[in-house]
């Protein structure tokens, strides 16, 4: 099958540029340009892309504005020369964020991700016979409604923003209205409750052994009892423990 494409920016030099890096791409078809938000949420509707290249900042409506009034739910792609995005861009699970000025290299990364988001998951589907075949529009809506579990995300490094391995996550831990982050010996401060952000993740591998802390099990060092309780070292040295009920789940992965 072949992806839809449009590509929403209001610079004529960075529409250009995606327009260049695209040429070649025979699984891809960009149907249409934008450079203004509200003429996007009018193409978006018409055209129904399955894949927007969107800009952050433009005329009329910022990016996240435009996916709030378009009716038509396309993955997306953010691009935009402002990394204080990334974290909403995050929260709304786009495929990918380019940070400009991005390369080709970089470009081509944000392709595969499309190709793995999009392209396999209507590969699974090939079986169906075609005439029992849902509409391509439905296929792909039922693959980006069931998305897999978060590999990568974004997280704020002192003025920077930086990517973040799920499987590099030691710990997760409640604080009021964000979450810290604990990884490879640093914590990152993450605009979620803690049960929305354990929702993104592999729950195989990320269980919430208190109502303040999640663990990633594979981070796991050895476990303790205490006082009715399990105490879990973990591999960064810190140690948890774990509530009643969270000790209990723990002990059902005990062999």
């Amino acid at each position: 099958m072949t992806i839809r494409a449009l590509v929403v920016e209001d610079e004529p030099l960075a529409r250009q540029t995606v327009r260049d890096f695209l040429a070649g791409e025979n699984w891809l078809e960009l149907v249409g340009e934008a450079a203004d938000g509200l003429t996007a949420v009018w193409l978006i509707d018409e055209l129904r892309p399955d894949l927007v290249f969107m800009d952050v900042q433009m005329p009329g409506l910022t990016g996240l504005q435009v996916l709030e009034r378009a009716r038509h739910d396309p993955a997306v792609i953010f691009t935009t020369a402002h990394d204080a995005y990334a974290v909403p861009a995050f929260e709304l699970e786009a495929l990918d964020y380019l940070l400009k000025p991005f390369g080709r290299e970089r470009f081509r990364r944000a392709l595969e991700r499309v190709r793995r988001h999009l392209l396999d998951a209507e590969t699974q589907t090939a079986h169906v016979a075609a005439g029992d075949a849902p509409p391509v529009r439905e296929r792909l809506a039922a693959a980006l409604g069931a998305r897999a579990p978060l590999a990568r995300l974004f997280v704020r490094d002192r003025g920077r923003v930086v990517p973040l391995r799920a499987a590099d996550i030691t710990r997760l831990e409640a604080d009021d209205d964000y979450v810290k982050v604990h990884a490879a010996g640093k914590s990152y401060l993450v605009h979620l409750s803690l049960h929305e952000f354990v929702a993104k993740l592999d729950p195989a591998r990320f269980r919430r052994v208190h109502r303040s802390h999640v663990v990633n099990i594979d981070h796991v060092l050895a476990i303790e009892p205490f006082d009715r309780r399990l105490l879990l070292k973990m591999r960064d040295g810190s140690e948890i423990l774990a509530s009643r009920s969270g000790s209990q789940l723990l002990r059902d992965l005990i062999v």
